[in-house]
């Protein structure tokens, strides 16, 4: 039997993981506000529903955010959670503690951070500074590297110590 509109049924495609391959390739941001407080939200939430209204809201009342010293500015305002709607001291201070890595790191826009996570040497330096924040874990690395723009394959094969040899 068949009913109509049997392909709106259909399951998106997935990767080896089993996550929505559509979705990961969409994501992604051109702003380092957008891709910490994306980073740090995503954890045990619904994405759709929780996240990505909370970040796109950042991005429009903060689009100056799109760098970690315009990030900071804002920041330092103490009105980041009324931006994002989100209540919770542990996600705030977690963001808080990113931003502070990549000001160490001197991250300032996007494009540095999707380089700087692509060199194996300074990659490395950078996983292990942000793997000090507490909540961060390896898949929250990976999806960082996914949001600056990095393949998710990529990232999976970095995070295995496999080289492109192309």
């Amino acid at each position: 039997m068949t009913i109509d509109n049997d392909d709106a049924n259909t399951p998106a495609p997935t990767d080896s993981q089993g996550t929505d391959a559509a979705a990961e390739v969409s994501r992604g941001w051109f702003h380092i506000g957008a891709i910490i407080v994306d980073a740090t939200l995503q954890r045990r939430q619904n994405y759709n529903e929780t996240v990505k209204p909370r970040v796109e809201a950042l991005v429009a009342d903060w689009p100056d955010a799109a760098t970690t010293s315009g990030f900071r500015q804002h920041l330092d305002t103490g009105k980041l959670s009324e931006v994002i709607d989100w209540p919770s001291p542990g996600r705030l201070a977690q963001i808080e503690d990113i931003t502070q890595v990549f000001e160490r790191e001197g991250i300032e826009t996007v494009a540095e951070l999707r380089g700087t996570l692509e060199d194996h040497i300074q990659g490395a330096a950078l996983r292990e500074a942000l793997a000090l924040v507490r909540h961060v874990s390896p898949k929250t690395l990976d999806y960082i590297g996914t949001l600056s723009g990095i393949s998710t394959g990529a990232a999976a094969d970095r995070a295995a110590g496999v080289e492109d040899l192309t």
